[in-house]
């Protein structure tokens, strides 16, 4: 992609400001969706509550990256929380996409962010874009996030939800809260451990949303997720490897559901999601293994 205006909601999250960073170095001009009053020339105000978007700051953007949303899992799980999660993604897509399709120009592609958790717990099924969605609340929370975009479809703007993985980074989302528990030597499996988790590393993550900008065949769901999905137990064991520490403690199954509520249903579960239409465009893995995503990581 030449260099060009693009517009990038959760900027200041892990994913978020590695892409900016990434995009920046390349000569592009990144406008970052705020949820206050913009103070520089860089950003843009929204409100992802009210539904509402300071649309004059998009107008001249080629690409909306749409990144926003409550940490999954950042608190216990009760109503309240599932509501703000709920709510933070399905109407802050809504508004994102009324916002681009209501645009005289409108940008040529609109990469909306999703999750492999449509696809529920698979076992040791190895599932790609065909699979259809999975039973409980998070894969009817991503089929309604998704279908938020519909204004900017609708609108003939190209589409790309990526329904990305565990990302692995030394700091920041979830792997970045277990870095400094199997470097006290004190991480273990969780529950039986066969549950097969999805990873993807951080260098891979924005190369791919980069991939997904660059390549116009690209649209609807595209798994964002390693070629190789390990299970928790073969995680745990490549975290002591990559750390030099014992990783032989164990969570059982019931203290999961004591300590994270309904969330624990999904820690305990796991999908085996295979990047089949990222493959297939032709793009190529950095990390593709779990010991290469922890070391890269690490470095």
């Amino acid at each position: 992609m030449q260099p060009t205006r693009i517009a990038v909601t959760g900027s200041t999250g892990l994913i978020g400001s590695a892409l900016v960073r990434s995009l920046r170095s390349d000569g592009h001009e990144v406008v970052r969706l705020v949820r206050r009053p913009a103070q520089t020339g860089d950003e843009v105000e929204w409100d992802p509550q009210r539904q509402y978007v300071d649309v004059g700051g998009l107008v001249g953007c080629e690409a909306v990256v749409h990144l926003a949303g409550a940490g999954i899992g950042a608190r216990r799980w009760n109503d309240a929380y599932r509501k703000e999660v709920r709510d933070s993604r399905v109407l802050g897509t809504a508004a994102i996409a009324e916002a681009v399709a209501s645009l005289d120009t409108p940008p040529r592609v609109l990469i909306s962010g999703s999750a492999v958790g449509y696809y529920g717990d698979t076992g040791d099924r190895a599932v790609d874009e065909s699979a259809p969605p999975g039973d409980g609340f998070l894969p009817k929370l991503v089929v309604d996030w998704e279908e938020a975009a519909a204004p900017a479809e609708e609108a003939g703007i190209r589409t790309a939800f990526p329904r990305t993985g565990l990302v692995v980074a030394r700091k920041g989302g979830a792997w970045g809260r277990m870095f400094p528990i199997f470097k006290a030597g004190l991480g273990g499996r969780l529950g039986s451990g066969r549950q097969y988790w999805s990873f993807i590393s951080l260098h891979d993550e924005v190369a791919a949303l980069r991939h997904i900008l660059d390549t116009e065949s690209l649209s609807g769901p595209v798994n964002l997720t390693a070629p190789h999905p390990a299970t928790n137990r073969e995680v745990t064991e490549a975290m002591g490897r990559a750390l030099h520490r014992p990783a032989v403690f164990a969570v059982p199954a019931p203290a999961l559901r004591i300590a994270l509520g309904e969330l624990a249903e999904d820690v305990l579960g796991g999908q085996r999601a295979l990047p089949t239409r990222l493959l297939e465009s032709g793009f190529s893995f950095a990390f593709p293994r779990i010991d290469d995503a922890i070391g890269a990581a690490l470095r």
